[in-house]
């Protein structure tokens, strides 16, 4: 490993934080792969699935704002040890019912709201914490490295968790979870690092307001991250993947390697970005790279092999980790330090809409259209989204190089 590349890691606080998110992720993912498992035995229908995804937006859609402002005003590392901490408290809870033997699918997206609603608050913290952990010359190789951790925990995720259910059933990968989540806390209450907090105190709706006004004036930022919303919106397919594990003739077990396909290509494609940072035409390599991201959605769709899946699967993930890391360098970079948990709580407003609220409607239009054409009419919409915001965003598109200019 090369001393440029091998930067980040020489901080402490920066290993910790990794170490906490690596762990959390892995618990998050298991336990998703688990839940999504069991909620399709419950119910049988794909609609279910959608639920899953709309009972963890809701509460990120209604706490952004006072998240951020919370991120801004108190200590960033002891709050995400106290959201890790209610991660663990969730696992125990899905223990604790699937263990009970009851069978109704409501106490289940009861839990599901309280784990976003922390979720709601981690998210941004552990974004505002980076930039104050490690310096801005190896900021883009860090959230390069901190991606491709967090895919990697994607990919050892998913698996664990379908091979577990298929073993010990869900309880067994919600006690897991319970575990990392209390290991995950106690390394973000380590982090020495003091970071930086607004001076204004009170809690007044300009002080809440500032990071979507903050993000609504920047076309740099607004445009990266509207662009991953749409296109994650529309050509996600992740929810309806317990339904393509049947429609290939896998169980539990392919659902996790399914899962975990997209992680793998990320992790590659991220590793790959630590070493080779985009030096040139950085705006033009995404809008193509969420073009390939589209292109591979339609091909998941149309494929009948479990391999070839995999292989599409893959591939958007490494084209979407490119826009990851471009869309994280410029929020962060492009944020005064007092403002990053508003402006990353605007941003996770966007990426669970793309995620969560993204996974609801393929749930409603894989019961409406059959999953197959739902997955295929979302990734023409992907594309269609990079020809629009080629169009709305020409900053976006004509950046050059990453973190060389300020608006």
């Amino acid at each position: 490993m090369s001393t440029s590349a091998a930067a980040p890691f020489a901080h402490a606080d920066f290993r910790r934080l990794q170490f906490a998110r690596v762990a959390a992720i892995v618990a998050a993912q298991a336990q998703g792969t688990a839940v999504a498992w069991d909620v399709l035995e419950r119910t049988h229908r794909p609609l279910d699935l959608g639920y899953v995804g709309l009972a963890q937006f809701a509460p990120i859609m209604g706490l952004s704002l006072v998240a951020g402002h919370a991120v801004d005003r108190f200590d960033r590392r002891r709050m995400l040890a106290l959201v890790y901490a209610a991660s663990a408290l969730v696992a125990i809870a899905l223990f604790l019912y699937t263990r009970s033997g009851a069978r109704a699918v409501w106490p289940i997206y009861a839990i599901l709201f309280f784990s976003a609603v922390a979720r709601s608050f981690g998210q941004p913290a552990s974004s505002a914490l980076l930039p104050e952990i490690v310096p801005r010359e190896a900021f883009e190789r860090a959230v390069a490295w901190g991606s491709s951790l967090w895919q990697a925990s994607t990919i050892v995720g998913p698996i664990v968790g379908g091979l577990l259910v298929s073993v010990v059933g869900a309880k067994g990968v919600y006690a897991i979870a319970a575990v990392l989540g209390v290991f995950a806390a106690v390394q973000c209450a380590q982090i020495e690092k003091t970071p930086t907090r607004m001076s204004e105190r009170g809690v007044t709706l300009a002080s809440l307001l500032a990071g979507v006004r903050y993000v609504w004036s920047h076309e740099l930022i607004l445009g990266s991250i509207s662009l991953d919303l749409f296109a994650v919106l529309l050509g996600g397919a992740t929810a309806l993947l317990p339904v393509f594990a049947d429609l290939l003739h896998t169980g539990s077990w392919g659902l996790g390697f399914l899962r975990a396909a997209p992680g793998v290509g990320a992790a590659l494609s991220g590793i790959y970005l630590a070493y080779k940072p985009l030096k040139r035409r950085a705006g033009l390599v995404m809008f193509a790279c969420v073009a390939g991201f589209g292109a591979a959605t339609i091909g998941f769709a149309y494929s009948q092999n479990f391999f070839l899946s995999l292989a599409l699967l893959f591939v958007t993930g490494a084209t979407d980790m490119v826009s990851v890391v471009v869309r994280q360098t410029l929020l962060q970079i492009e944020t005064p330090a007092d403002m990053r948990g508003r402006v990353s709580a605007v941003n996770l407003v966007f990426v669970g809409a793309s995620n969560e609220l993204g996974e609801f409607e393929s749930g409603v239009t894989g019961q409406w259209w059959g999953p197959r054409t739902a997955t295929r009419i979302g990734g023409i919409g992907t594309l269609v989204v990079v020809g629009l915001g080629m169009i709305l965003f020409p900053r976006l598109r004509d950046v050059d190089e990453l973190g060389g200019h300020r608006e």
